[in-house]
């Protein structure tokens, strides 16, 4: 087979050149490449490319090919962003790209992303000896995939209307792409603060006063909200089962990834191949040249996004005299000042500074609910252990050549270069994983316990945020021998939980990724042990405990439980509601009596679905959480408390009255299917969409947009994305179904703008073709040979 594959692959031949593309970027050190690179490429059904090659080099550009025959529009903005050129193509004051940071206009994301380049902080990154830095397999991947983007840019005609007369589709170099990777791993740290970075001024002469300061009970409020799970725009859910739970000794794996449906963050599908060494398939994030999640003949695996907090603040203590000179240790530290330009369309530019210490740079807030005033006396500074992380593309390269979950988690301890998430897998020996192999900033509680500032006190035990003691040189963070860098945990240090009957994850910590063998001895920083867990993780479990205790599990099983729509808040408040519903609602019948016919479920047809959604969407967000329940959580037994809804809390009436209203207001029968109302319109065509939001604990989670006059849910926002269920019969070929929920291109042009979102919508599923076999006998089989 590997020798039928090298002599496809030796017949490639050129692709008919198309017209000359833009000018490249302005003289760098990373130019694309002028070698004479080549893939093969086999599209299977629903557009999904299969892409052999003869080395990493060439693999990556056919990924980048592809990727640009289908999403070129968002790469090219992508591209734009990371260059710091949004405000010279789309306006200063415009929207940020959403999906590369949390700047809320394109000037702060410009202003960030142009001190990162003038910094040459990827350059220097780049330069670092593997395993500090990227391997040569993953710079190859990287050079082939900057040649593959801009060979299709030459060669093809840009049908996309999103940018088909665009002047900001440009050719990349290879450091371009490895800065889109760097935006990437930095998201949770400075990239989720641009704002309070590139605002940051220090005090005026005539303001230098002692200001005011961060308030510790807000901050810690604002920090909980900030980096909790259920309020995030990506989240997941994933579980393995271990051999000793299926019907034939094998593991299987249940990926489920909530991400943006929109934008640069979303998923794109492809199988790796280079003959003898890599076969993986999977889904990728737009722009990495590597499988993100997927599975290979021996090993499957997903991602869940963590509750590990990956950066920490150090509180300086300034000079009375210069608020831009801070004190380490009595002595006296300059702030390093970076003037950044940022060019406008009409050939001016904005010049702003941005001020840099030891620790990283100063911040004056992490959003808008948690401020961290710069004043005479003090100023806050971001450490983010990832603004030293380019080894994302390194972790995912390690997972796709592991031969086992033993092999997976070796890999990720030699990589170390995941920056927010766990890692959930199966292997076809039986095996299982649970890993929060994160990079963290090295954190532990005995030093939040020293260093702690009187704000770290408040803000580090309620939300993981550790705000450190930055006059003193003894609250450094130290090193782990183990750890590829400093300042990072070491693997030793991190949660694992290998070869139980199920291993699961839905964005709450560690510590219940399996209810009966509880992960605990961890670090604040990584997550919380002994506390409430969110109505996904606790429906999630029972489900994935009670799948385990029955046993014989197969992959339609697993198919089952990812379109199964149950609503656990439902299940844990529905007779409560139904019994008191008369009291609050003597004017409406109609009302109690669809709530209690409903079936608890957020499928399509499913009668009574919306009503119980509007109303439990106003109950959650007028009732506190922790009073909405008669009987409070307790650790010893997690999956079950809290319970019994509260009827008597004022907030519960009206937030039934307020949902019928609305619903009536509409025109919205009480009992209207779901599926009506909750859609989105590809090419004209309505697809009904099944699942629901995470306040309802539905593990299909699906986060839609409110049109309060047609009430309905008309597009989705974010999650279910790329879903994989995999498993292992004995033979060559791994047995799998997926499901691109969004479909493979945003073009609407394209045959595979909406073709798996109909999928979707009718809860059905792609066979994976992974074997060779599989792949030609495919009636829709199309080869495309891409060279330079």
């Amino acid at each position: 087979m590997v020798a039928a594959l090298a002599a496809l692959i030796a017949g490639t031949t050129p692709s008919a050149a198309g017209p000359p593309g833009p000018a490249a970027d302005g003289p760098e050190r990373h130019r694309p490449s002028d070698g004479r690179l080549s893939a093969t490429i086999r599209y299977t059904e629903h557009g999904i490319p299969h892409i052999l090659a003869r080395d990493y080099a060439q693999l990556g550009f056919g990924t980048g090919w592809a990727q640009a025959a289908d999403q070129v529009c968002l790469l090219a903005d992508g591209f734009t962003t990371v260059r710091g050129e949004r405000s010279r193509y789309f306006g200063p004051e415009g929207e940020s790209d959403g999906s590369l940071s949390s700047a809320s206009t394109n000037l702060g994301s410009d202003l960030y992303f142009r001190g990162v380049r003038d910094a040459r902080t990827v350059e220097r990154l780049l330069d670092r000896p593997s395993p500090q830095g990227p391997s040569r397999q993953s710079k190859e991947l990287v050079r082939g995939w900057a040649a593959g983007y801009n060979a299709w840019l030459r060669q093809n005609r840009i049908t996309d209307p999103a940018c088909r007369t665009a002047d900001w589709v440009r050719p990349v170099s290879e450091l371009d792409v490895a800065r889109r990777m760097y935006a990437l791993a930095v998201l949770g740290g400075e990239g989720g603060a641009v704002d309070g970075i590139t605002d940051a001024r220090p005090p005026t002469a005539g303001k230098a006063t002692a200001g005011a300061a961060a308030d510790p009970a807000r901050s810690a409020r604002a920090a909980r909200e900030l980096f909790a799970a259920d309020k995030a725009d990506m989240g997941s859910n994933a579980v393995a089962f271990r051999g000793s739970t299926t019907a034939n000794g094998r593991g299987l794996l249940l990926g489920n990834p909530h991400y943006p449906w929109h934008g640069g963050r979303r998923f794109w599908q492809s199988q790796q191949t280079i003959p003898g060494e890599l076969n993986v398939s999977g889904g990728s994030l737009l722009g990495s040249p590597a499988v993100s999640i997927g599975f290979t003949d021996k090993v499957a695996w997903s991602h869940t996004v963590s509750t590990g907090v990956p950066l920490n603040l150090h509180q300086l203590t300034l000079d009375p005299a210069d608020p831009t000179v801070y004190l380490v240790d009595g002595a006296r530290e300059r702030m390093t000042r970076r003037t950044v330009a940022v060019p406008l369309k009409d050939g001016s530019s904005v010049r702003r500074s941005q001020y840099w210490t030891r620790f990283g740079p100063v911040v004056t807030s992490l959003d808008a609910e948690l401020p961290l005033p710069w004043s005479a006396t003090t100023a806050y500074a971001l450490h983010d252990p990832n603004a030293a992380n380019l080894r994302m593309t390194d972790a995912a390269l390690g997972l796709a050549k592991a031969r086992s979950v033993r092999g997976a988690r070796q890999a990720l301890d030699r990589a170390q270069g995941l920056p927010w998430v766990n890692t959930i897998a199966a292997d076809s020996s039986g095996g299982t994983l649970f890993t929060q192999a994160q990079v963290l900033p090295r954190i532990t509680d005995e030093l939040a316990e020293r260093c702690s500032t009187p704000l770290g006190r408040v803000v580090y035990p309620a939300a993981g945020l550790a705000v450190l003691d930055g006059s003193r040189g003894d609250c450094a963070l130290g090193s782990d021998r183990d750890a590829a860098q400093p300042g990072i945990f070491g693997p030793a240090r991190m949660p694992v939980l290998q070869d139980a009957p199920y291993a699961v994850n839905s964005n709450d910590s560690a510590w219940l990724a399996n209810a009966d063998r509880p992960l605990t001895g961890y670090e604040r920083v990584f997550g919380t042990v002994a506390t409430e867990r969110s109505l996904r993780t606790r429906g999630g479990t029972e489900d994935v405990s009670a799948m385990a205790a029955r046993g014989g599990l197969k992959v339609a099983d697993l198919q089952r439980q990812q379109f199964a729509n149950r609503v656990p808040a439902a299940d844990l408040a529905v007779a409560d509601v139904v019994k008191a519903c008369p009291a609050a609602l003597p004017d409406e019948p109609e009302a109690c009596a669809v709530l209690a016919r409903w079936d608890r479920t957020m499928d399509t047809g499913s009668r009574g679905a919306l009503l119980f959604d509007r109303f439990w969407r106003k109950l959650s967000a007028s009732v506190p959480s922790g009073q909405l329940w008669k009987v409070p959580f307790s650790a010893a037994g997690p999956i079950g408390t809290p319970n019994t809804l509260d009827t008597s809390r004022p907030g519960f009436a009206t937030a039934l009255r307020q949902a019928v209203a609305e619903l009536r207001s509409s025109g919205t029968a009480l009992d209207a299917p779901l599926g009506a109302h909750q859609y989105v319109v590809r090419g004209g065509e309505r697809f009904p969409v099944p699942g629901g939001t995470g306040q309802l604990g539905v593990w299909n989670m699906i986060v839609g947009q409110w049109d309060p006059a047609k009430g309905a849910y008309t597009e989705v926002v974010h999650g279910t994305s790329h879903v994989q269920a995999v498993g292992w019969d004995g033979g060559r070929c791994p047995v799998a179904r997926t499901l691109l929920t969004y479909s493979q291109s945003s073009n609407p042009l394209s045959p595979y703008f909406a073709d798996q979102t109909r999928l979707l919508s009718g809860e059905r599923w792609v066979t994976a073709r992974f074997c060779e076999r599989d792949i030609l006998a495919d009636p829709k089989l199309r080869v495309v040979r891409v060279r330079q």
